[in-house]
């Protein structure tokens, strides 16, 4: 079973970072078990507190969480220009302790999203840059920039036919980066 952990850069309670995540986690076939993992518990990172003899539980449970993960898919949207505030956090405590990164080699995809039409643009290469120092070989094509995101769930929720077969097709080509990166 390869394990793919879906991550929301979004805290609030009705976040359309976490609606498609959870959406795209149900485009995966069978072979592949995807987990939505919490970052709003996360205390924010200070080395002060992650000491050997007094590691936060977030924080223990955070990075067993993405360890146990074979890849990671991201879902943000874009605040200022960049990824949220909890996103960033939620980087640096699986980046620590120093050497010992929990995302270190794990194949990840971002997709970014804003309810007006420039789709997460810079969050969405803001985010790749700091992949790229944690070492996480990181899906480029097809991109995935939604705009109007306000837009793509009905009543019930359910996401817009053309989205889905577009998130279909970045879900098929992520499970063939993961393939690739798989030990």
């Amino acid at each position: 079973m390869v394990k793919v952990a879906l991550i929301s850069g979004s805290l609030r309670k009705e976040s359309l970072s976490t609606k498609i995540a959870k959406s795209v986690g149900g485009l995966f076939p069978e072979g592949y078990e995807t987990q939505f993992v919490e970052i709003g518990n996360l205390p924010l990172y200070n080395e002060d507190i992650d000491t050997q003899s007094n590691v936060p539980a977030e924080y223990t449970a955070f990075r067993n969480a993405i360890k146990e993960s074979d890849a990671v898919l991201f879902v943000t949207p874009e605040y200022n220009r960049s990824i949220t505030g909890a996103l960033k956090n939620a980087l640096d405590v699986g980046s620590r302790p120093y050497g010992q990164s929990s995302w270190n080699g794990k194949p990840a995809a971002v997709i970014s999203q804003s309810i007006g039409n420039l789709s997460g643009f810079g969050a969405n290469h803001h985010l790749r840059q700091s992949l790229v120092f944690l070492n996480m070989p990181t899906l480029q094509q097809p991109e995935a920039y939604l705009a109007n995101s306000a837009q793509l769930f009905d009543e019930n929720g359910k996401m817009n036919e053309d989205t889905t077969q577009f998130l279909q097709t970045f879900v098929n080509t992520f499970i063939d980066l993961i393939g690739r990166h798989q030990n």
